[in-house]
């Protein structure tokens, strides 16, 4: 999985758009950064950018937005509402998708590190990234702001993780706040009233901190772990909300949050009529939510991201409002790419490429292609006898059927496209110079590598579509008899994909000058039909058509 990160830096300008403009600008100048958000505010003299991306570009980003913000912003003239120490205020980095907070953590006390030894920037760790435990709160490394900084730097205790003397640099610069912290969802749950006081009271029954107790001596906490909340009154909307900040999203997901408004809504006589995701939220977000709502209508929870993903917005109401786009919503549906590739392509267009005068994509690809027809179809009997008419008991027996399909089914569609790409990796390869000895022997190891290369990818589309047998094999035997051809046809699907990826295997292989890498893949590749073999007889005999 690819790790993507997010950074949300804070800069103390709100006003001129032409530094802020400059400072964004530095910060696209990083490849495969995208920045998805740029939010000044006048009355608090800050602006707010997120931007997402790989960690490594994502931190070489937040150094140069940093770097272009000390050499723009004078913090010795700097006036607004909110608190700052700084020109880049805090820069805090968020694990989004295949990192862990203690990852990012690493990234910013090395970010931190980087901006003092570099630029002179004096920088506290904080949250997740703090040294000391006390630094774990902002507030504490921000305590007195920008104008206590030549005392706090003078002072053992207080002094900043990295930085030194108080001096120029640092009287114009600041102190720059670098941390990391979890993903902070922010929602707000519509309510059936004009009230803000009955709003204001569902928010304490379920905010972590709660409601004061009744001596005015404690606080009586409220349900919901790692959340803030308060009620309000949107005259845009006329009706009340309870706006929710959800700082720890794994002790409380968002369907958790959901719910359990919902339930406290309803003890005071209110309902949640819907949800409003501000700002933008990771897909894990979305298909837990999906999912859970699955499990608790009894259905099959292999069906696809985009459904799933539906089922979490329908069920949350979180177009309730306005239209809910999740391409513009979900970070990682932002990060992508816009593909063209073969598996973007329609059927008919797949077709009509495959049967042009170009040599790709070949039988590599359809096999791919009907490998992955293959695994559609077990899936598709396992969704329809995890909703067939009293089997009511078995629905979770097919949905693992299914969700395991799923993952083949994204599996073999990659493939349709490395396939083609693998070739193309041949043909650049025989492409390179040849002019000297030193050309001739690197282009030769290219074309050996390319060459192994491309006898790789099919056995890989062999592996996948083997997995697809034992699912029809199973959806033969116990699934829905109405639609026992269906998993017939997903057998002999799977074959005629691994047989055809074979002969890419075998082919491919006879082209290396290097046969022993060709000898383990290619007994791979025979023992894999052998196996497909029995599995396919099995299935034929199990429909009895």
């Amino acid at each position: 999985m690819k790790q993507i990160i997010e950074c949300v830096p804070n800069y103390s300008e709100g006003r001129d758009k032409t530094i802020i403009d400059a400072i964004v600008a530095a910060i696209r100048t990083v490849e495969g950064v995208r920045v998805l958000d740029v939010d000044p505010g006048e009355a608090t003299n800050r602006t707010v950018v997120t931007f997402v991306g790989e960690p490594g570009p994502v931190c070489e980003a937040a150094f140069r937005g940093a770097a272009r913000a000390q050499e723009l912003i004078d913090m010795r003239q700097h006036h607004g509402a909110h608190p700052r120490s700084g020109a880049t205020d805090v820069l805090p980095l968020i694990p989004v998708a295949g990192i862990t907070l203690e990852e990012c953590a690493q990234l910013a006390r090395k970010l931190a590190e980087r901006l003092y030894k570099e630029l002179g920037i004096p920088c506290y760790c904080y949250e997740a990234a703090a040294f000391k435990p006390e630094r774990k709160n902002l507030a504490v490394c921000r305590e007195g702001e920008y104008e206590a900084l030549p005392e706090k730097m003078a002072s053992e205790d207080r002094k900043p993780d990295f930085g030194g003397v108080y001096n120029d640099v640092v009287a114009k610069s600041g102190a720059t706040n670098v941390g990391a912290r979890g993903f902070l969802v922010a929602v707000n749950f519509n309510l059936n009233t004009t009230s803000t006081r009955r709003a204001m009271a569902v928010a304490f029954d379920v905010r972590e901190k709660g409601r004061k107790s009744p001596d005015g001596e404690g606080w009586i906490p409220g349900t919901l772990k790692g959340t803030k909340a308060i009620g309000w009154y949107i005259d845009e909307y006329g009706i009340a909300q309870v706006s929710m900040n959800i700082t720890d999203i794994q002790a409380t997901p968002l369907h958790v949050a959901f719910e359990e408004v919902s339930r406290a809504a309803a003890a005071r006589g209110l309902r949640v009529t819907g949800a409003e995701i501000v700002g933008l939220v990771p897909k894990c977000v979305l298909l837990d939510a999906g999912r859970y709502y699955l499990e608790k209508q009894q259905r099959s929870l292999g069906i696809s991201e985009a459904e799933i993903v539906k089922i979490a917005v329908k069920s949350m109401s979180l177009d309730d409002l306005k239209p809910f786009n999740p391409k513009e919503k979900v970070i990682e549906y932002l990060m992508e790419d816009k593909k063209n590739g073969l598996a973007q392509m329609s059927v008919e267009a797949f077709t009509r490429e495959t049967a042009s005068e170009s040599p790709a994509p070949g039988g590599g690809s359809v096999s791919a292609a009907m490998g992955a027809f293959a695994a559609a179809l077990a899936t598709m009997v396992a969704n329809l006898s995890a909703h067939k008419r009293g089997w009511d008991n078995r629905w979770k027996e097919f949905s693992d059927v299914a969700e395991e399909g799923q993952k083949l089914v994204d599996e073999l569609i990659g493939l349709i496209d490395e396939d083609t790409a693998a070739f193309n990796r041949i043909m650049a390869a025989y492409g390179l110079p040849k002019g000297t000895p030193e050309e001739i022997a690197a282009r030769n190891r290219a074309v050996e590598d390319a060459t192994l290369y491309a006898a790789m990818v099919p056995l890989h589309t062999m592996e996948a579509a083997l997995k697809a047998l034992p699912l029809a094999l199973q959806m033969a035997q116990k699934g829905n008899p109405a639609s026992a051809s269906d998993a017939g046809v997903a057998a002999l699907a799977a074959v005629a994909a691994i047989k055809g990826a074979r002969l890419n295997v075998r082919i491919n292989a006879a082209g290396l000058k290097d046969k022993a890498p060709a000898l383990p893949l290619l007994d791979r590749a025979d023992t894999i039909v052998e196996e497909a073999e029995a599995l396919e007889k099995q299935t034929l005999e199990a429909i009895q058509l």
